[in-house]
């Protein structure tokens, strides 16, 4: 690779605004692929999350048919493994390749965003025990029972998860300029 950026910079004229910037790992600081790895995780659960909640909250009505109910069920798993890694990346990010865990421990904003996250998570329990219920009569290939009540209920449920990860990354941003640091 590094013969080839060579061959590119001879025949490259002089006055060419662009460089060659090798890709190679040796070229980044150590511990940078690491970080990022563990940050795009981090980013791209918490979009898995939110997109599956939007989806659930587009899909639930009373008595769904059969292909909603196994994609409202599919969906909550995706959720679920999402949610999972936006902690376990999360917890990374404290612990190991973020600002440092004094960053997060001394400032009450990242508090409330753990708490906003745990409240969500919450909240989502009772959707989930009722998708899961669900998954007993499409097993023997009936459809879910789903009453005007529950599918407001859920909506509800699902509206107040929506509206709880939005507000996550808006704490990060404010975290990530200082903003709850005493100092």
């Amino acid at each position: 690779m590094a013969a080839a950026a060579a061959r590119y910079r001879r025949r490259a004229p002089r006055s060419s605004r662009f460089s060659v910037i090798p890709l190679v790992p040796a070229a980044l600081p150590t511990g940078v692929l690491p970080s990022a790895a563990v940050a795009y995780v981090h980013y791209l659960s918490f979009m898995l999350c939110f997109g599956a909640l939007v989806l659930e909250r587009r899909l639930i009505r009373p008595n769904p048919d059969r292909q909603t109910a196994t994609l409202m069920v599919i969906t909550d798993i995706v959720y679920g493994l999402a949610a999972l890694g936006v902690l376990v990346s999360g917890i990374l990010r404290v612990v190991k390749y973020g600002q440092g865990a004094d960053f997060y421990m001394d400032n009450p904003l990242f508090w409330w965003k753990v708490g906003t996250y745990l409240a969500v998570g919450g909240l989502s329990l009772y959707p989930t025990v009722t998708y899961i219920l669900w998954a007993i009569p499409l097993r023997k290939g009936e459809l879910p029972q789903v009453s005007e009540a529950l599918a407001s209920r859920l909506a509800w449920i699902l509206n107040i998860e929506l509206v709880g990860f939005a507000g996550i990354p808006l704490m990060a941003t404010l975290m990530a300029r200082g903003v709850g640091l005493s100092g």
